[in-house]
């Protein structure tokens, strides 16, 4: 299911952030466990009739607690921010619906390994758009995830991917437009994290309550809650206080009180939870090929992510080297899918900010402003929720 919009990842004015504490991590890795069994969770309580309405009932929880929390913020926010973040919405509204649909057509395991490709499709779409040539590594390691699942949707036998498998791609797709969006939607630039969650959720409501509406699409929240029992009620609670909410605030704590580099590789373990939990609790067998299929997905994801991220700190490097000493900008930090945020904490979510351009030493020397790329690895902290 789709994550918490982007968190902010801000360092202190030195730059450098606080040590970890013994047990700081144990919260972030929760997040990803709670992330990897929250597509168990959403084949629990939502059928095919009851997507949309099952999509306006868990964001019903959590909408006014984000805005309780954050209505000073919320009402600062400026009119271009709110339409900027309004928009993202609407694309965060699509990446629900194409994972909800999905997970209910394919299995826990499947859906959770499939949209890890965002991963490397993030990356691909970014090298494409900036003009910019990926390592050879990382190519091999997006080569062996498409491999991956194309084993994995295969299960015991050659047949075609199912439509939950294919909707599932679709989502992995949809969430590598909504991160790149965020990199370039200058108008909510300066808004915080939590507001911008709160609007794009908002929009994002809006278009499911229009969808339940729509003739044909399935039961009205209404008439799919009252046939709700005890253990439909509990999927939802879990879906929107722990996948949505909880997941949301420790990614708020974590990236102050620990490095954004520790944090995603903590988030980045979701995929091994999800087919955990698949295989343990729901009793997924994706046979042989599927099984090789999965650690396929797994390798080629954590290999890419780590080559990504290595050949984009070499090219950072070699940036700043060329632009020399005239060059200005306040460093930035980046967790997967996270905003980059300047040392002041002013930078929209998805978007990489460099100081506004200084003087420089000789007129011959014009001084610039240098713009650090979004990472290569996208959020898994980046949209809404799970």
């Amino acid at each position: 299911m789709p994550r918490s919009p982007a968190v902010p990842v801000a360092a202190g004015r030195s730059g450098r952030f606080a040590r970890p504490g013994r047990f700081d991590d144990v919260p972030v890795l929760l997040v990803a466990v709670v992330w990897g069994s929250s597509y168990l969770a959403a084949k629990g309580v939502t059928t095919a009739d009851t997507v949309a309405a099952v999509l306006v009932l868990r964001f019903a929880v959590v909408l006014p607690v984000l805005a309780a929390v954050g209505w000073r913020r919320l009402r600062a926010l400026s009119g271009t921010q709110w339409r900027g973040a309004g928009a993202l919405g609407l694309v965060l509204a699509g990446i629900f619906l194409l994972e909800t649909y999905g997970v209910v057509h394919t299995s826990a395991t499947n859906a959770g390994l499939i949209i890890s490709l965002t991963m490397v499709f993030t990356p691909l779409a970014e090298s494409r758009t900036r003009g910019v040539r990926l390592p050879g590594a990382f190519l091999a390691a997006a080569g062996l995830s498409v491999l991956g699942v194309a084993l994995l949707t295969q299960g015991n036998g050659f047949t075609a991917p199912s439509g939950g498998d294919l909707l599932m791609l679709g989502a992995a797709a949809a969430r590598t437009v909504h991160v790149l969006a965020m990199a370039r939607t200058g108008s909510v630039r300066g808004a915080d994290a939590l507001s911008l969650t709160t609007v794009q959720l908002g929009a994002a409501v809006v278009v499911f309550a229009l969808v339940a509406a729509v003739p044909g699409t399935g039961a009205s929240p209404w008439a799919a809650a009252t046939d709700f029992d005890a253990g439909d009620w509990a999927c939802l609670g879990y879906l929107s206080v722990f996948c949505t909410l909880f997941a949301f605030f420790v990614q708020m704590w974590a990236v102050r009180r620990t490095s954004a580099s520790r944090v995603s590789l903590l988030l980045g373990t979701e995929p091994v939870w999800a087919a955990a939990v698949g295989v343990a609790l729901a009793g997924d067998r994706p046979g042989l090929l599927g099984l090789a299929g999965a650690v396929l997905v797994l390798v080629g994801t954590a290999w890419g992510r780590s080559a990504a991220d290595r050949g984009r700190t070499a090219a950072d490097a070699f940036d700043a080297t060329a632009a020399g000493p005239t060059a200005t900008g306040t460093a930035v930090r980046t967790a997967p899918g996270a905003a980059a945020v300047e040392d002041s904490g002013s930078a929209s979510p998805g978007l990489s900010t460099a100081s506004d351009p200084q003087p420089g030493p000789s007129r011959s020397t014009p001084s610039h402003t240098t713009r650090t790329p979004l990472r290569h690895t996208p959020d898994t902290s980046g949209t809404p929720g799970r």
